[in-house]
């Protein structure tokens, strides 16, 4: 059982190197055509599963201090590398940031990875970066306001952070289910895998090797970044492309634009 926060970061490490092993759609690195591209400014990066964030959203990025949170997988960094700016990928799992180095050699890119909590970005001073990248992950963690904080903390003011998150509604239904094409709704929000699922069905997915989730509201999500300093300036939603029943009523994720002012 997991009974402290290292527990969990361990589980979850691993979780997400096996996830790489087994070739997870978000593990998968881009193109070196994809590359060649953004080199010659034409680019785009999904934090979130079919849409790409709109280029408006971003400042330009040539000589940009950029990071990438909790988004190793040598998808979203190399591309923004690639179009000029200079960056740094944080991540939890060592086989994810092997994806971005392995881009990094492939096509001649500086990328800076490190290991680590998306919750805790003390290795860097206050105002390291012009922009942070978050694509959906802070569903593995318990806590989100640690996140907003050090986001903030880390920005330089006029700084953007450009984030995506699941939709909470998601986890109110019961997965199972969903999978025999019925909607039945199970949970209440917020929720953890820890303490929402029956012990013999968590045991069944911490065998299994996956990924330990928490739901968190929608509260959590946009009044933590308010809370934190920002001024939400954009956003939009998003869903699994079809993919879910839940898709035929109701978006699963959001993507937020936020300033430091």
């Amino acid at each position: 059982m997991l009974n402290t926060k290292s527990d969990l970061l361990s589980h979850n490490q691993k979780a997400w190197n096996q996830q790489v092993e087994k070739g997870s759609h978000w593990t998968l690195p881009v193109s070196s055509e994809a590359i060649m591209e953004a080199r010659q400014g034409r680019w785009g990066i999904h934090l979130t599963p079919t849409k790409k964030v709109p280029l408006e959203w971003f400042p330009p990025l040539k000589g940009t201090r950029v990071l990438c949170l909790a988004s190793g997988g040598g998808q979203q960094a190399p591309v923004l590398a690639a179009a000029g700016a200079n960056v740094v990928v944080v991540d939890l799992s060592d086989k994810q940031l092997e994806q971005d180095q392995f881009v990094a050699e492939r096509d001649n890119l500086m990328i800076e990875t490190v290991q680590g909590d998306m919750s805790d970005l003390s290795i860097f001073p206050d105002g390291s970066f012009e922009l942070i990248v978050h694509p959906v992950s802070n569903m593995y963690v318990s806590d989100l306001q640690p996140i907003w904080h050090e986001c903030y903390r880390v920005l330089k003011r006029g700084g953007i952070l450009i984030a995506g998150f699941t939709n909470p509604l998601v986890y109110i239904f019961d997965s199972e289910s969903e999978y025999e094409g019925k909607l039945e709704v199970k949970y209440s929000i917020p929720f953890s895998d820890l303490t929402s699922l029956s012990p013999e069905l968590l045991k069944q997915y911490m065998d299994n090797g996956d990924p330990v989730i928490f739901g968190h509201s929608l509260e959590d999500q946009l009044q933590g970044q308010l809370q934190s300093g920002f001024v939400i300036s954009g956003l939009y939603e998003d869903n699994y492309g079809g993919r879910r029943l839940l898709d035929q009523y109701i978006s699963s994720f959001v993507a937020t634009r936020a300033i430091k002012l």
